[in-house]
């Protein structure tokens, strides 16, 4: 079988023809039930597809309202070599409209459409066939005023009889059609199908290779990406997709998915796009902060979870090789680095190494002590931070290098006051005693551990928590203490929460006086 013949859209790099990339987020993305944007929100996307280098911005409906027409009209002012272009249907008054706002537009493209399968001619258009095949022939004829390059698309493209999708293709040519799109509007081919329906086309349609041919499929069955590159493969030189799939209904082709694709899979699919990929981090959080969308955690290309990686063994192989489990840099799309996401999967490899990352480096002994502790805790929460890491190590070491105990502690409280407090504590052996008065019993104590142990640390917490319900509750108290730039959180329990709060001001105390010999031991 012979190669049909295709229209190049730019010099081919390296072998590799250039394939289009045609952005409709602000049209069929703004499509999705509750995600409306702005003006401003959509001149703040715009400049970013244009710093992407995106090929073509669908800027709007302009016939569909005044507020359509104005983001087309500002957006074509602003655009600089982007395409901008506006859908219009095949009404001669909906193209008037594209073409009045489209009048500044460096490169404009008028975009118009008719329906052509069985169903939506009888159902929705109440057109027989000629009449759609004229109404294709003056709608792009009349859009040929107001802009060269007119695209036209075959609504329902994927569930109209071919024959007549060839007839309707070919009278779109006819009449001065540059790009022929041929849309899965409603999600229902798959890409063998998909990809032999262009391949056909191209092969059957007289002047197949004066024009560009473009996909635009939207994801009922997860098969948008999928089936957009089949086409490419099968001839089509633009997709039109949308940021983070968005689209009516399950959405359209993801743009930074069919991105990805062919810049990762070069080596199979030999084609390449004008995209700056490092962009597609920075335009997914954009857009979803827009429409209040949230991207999945597990989205491909620019979820959360992306590069992350939480199973032991996996976090092993990233540690040896990134290649063993990553099959691009997250840094190409924007994202600062892979993440080894630490919960109770992770191994004893990937502990250790996020403890260097943190500053910490423990022996054997110490290591595998942190480590037990860390499964534990990893048991009780479903992901562990860095706080949570540094907390169990600062406490470890804390416990091991434990300068200062509590002794003994007498409390004087009451409506009589002034409230005091009666301190012995131990400081590296040494037994230290005190007695100190303040604006009540805490404040007394703390007064006294101060007296005993000077230091220049803010207390920055105090909060006190009840583990059980009744008068005999325990006492959980947090103390969280700063010093040039030092943060230590103490905790301690205890039914009498007087000890509790000076337990846990010790507590603090002792992970300060860690976190300062390691700073100091950073710093030389």
């Amino acid at each position: 079988m012979t190669t049909p013949a295709i229209k190049p859209v730019g010099p081919a790099v390296n072998g590799k023809d250039r394939v289009l990339i045609f952005d409709t987020t602000m049209r069929d993305g703004e499509q999705s039930p509750g995600a409306s944007m702005t003006l401003r929100e959509k001149l703040e996307l715009a400049e970013l597809l244009q710093e992407m280098k995106v090929d073509v911005c669908e800027a709007g409906f302009a016939a569909s309202s005044e507020g359509d027409f104005q983001c087309v009209a500002q957006i074509a002012e602003l655009a600089k070599d982007m395409t901008i272009c506006s859908l219009a249907r095949s009404t001669l008054t909906d193209i008037d409209r594209a073409g009045e706002a489209l009048r500044k537009a460096k490169n404009p493209r008028v975009h118009t459409f008719i329906s052509t399968s069985p169903v939506h001619m009888k159902h929705k258009l109440k057109m027989g066939p000629n009449a759609v095949l004229e109404a294709i022939g003056a709608s792009v004829t009349h859009s040929r005023k107001y802009a060269s390059d007119v695209e036209w698309s075959a609504e329902d493209a994927t569930r109209t009889e071919f024959d007549f999708l060839c007839k309707a293709i070919d009278v779109a040519i006819q009449s001065g059609a540059t790009v022929i799109n041929v849309p899965d509007t409603v999600g229902y081919s798959h890409p063998t199908e998909y990809g032999d329906l262009f391949r056909r086309l191209i092969e059957n349609i007289p002047n197949s290779d004066k024009v560009i041919w473009s996909t635009h499929c939207h994801n009922d069955l997860g098969l948008a990406v999928a089936n957009s590159l089949a086409g490419v493969i099968n001839g089509a030189r633009q997709i039109e997709c949308a940021i983070n799939g968005m689209g009516e209904r399950a959405g359209n082709a993801a743009l930074e998915e069919c991105v990805m694709a062919l810049k990762v899979r070069g080596d199979s699919m030999p084609f390449y796009t004008e995209v700056v990929t490092p962009k597609l981090s920075r335009a997914s959080k954009m857009v979803s902060s827009i429409t209040g969308f949230p991207v999945q955690y597990n989205k491909a290309i620019v979820g959360k979870n992306a590069f992350a990686h939480e199973s032991g063994i996996h976090q092993d192989g990233m540690l040896k090789n990134r290649e063993t489990y990553e099959i691009m840099q997250p840094e190409d799309v924007g994202v600062p680095s892979t993440s080894l996401i630490m919960g109770k999967l992770s191994g004893r490899n990937a502990f250790r190494d996020k403890l260097e990352s943190l500053g910490y480096v423990l022996e054997r002994g110490p290591l595998n002590d942190a480590f037990k502790r860390f499964k534990d805790l990893a048991d009780k929460k479903k992901h562990v931070f860095d706080e949570d890491i540094i907390a169990l190590v600062d406490d470890q070491l804390a416990a091991v290098q434990e300068r200062v105990s509590i002794k003994r502690l007498k409390v004087v409280a009451g409506t009589d006051g002034p409230q005091s407090a009666e301190l012995e504590i131990v400081v590296e052996g040494e037994v230290r005693s005190t007695h100190a008065t303040g604006n009540g019993p805490v404040d007394a104590v703390f007064n006294a551990i101060r007296q005993l142990v000077p230091h220049t640390a803010v207390l920055e917490l105090y909060q006190v928590n009840a583990v059980t319900e009744g008068t005999d509750a325990q006492a959980t108290v947090s103390v969280r203490l700063s010093e040039q730039g030092l943060v230590a959180t103490g905790k301690a329990s205890d039914p009498d929460t007087l000890v509790a709060s000076a337990r846990a001001y010790v507590h603090a105390l002792n992970k300060l006086e860690v976190r300062r010999a390691k700073a100091t031991g950073a710093a030389a």
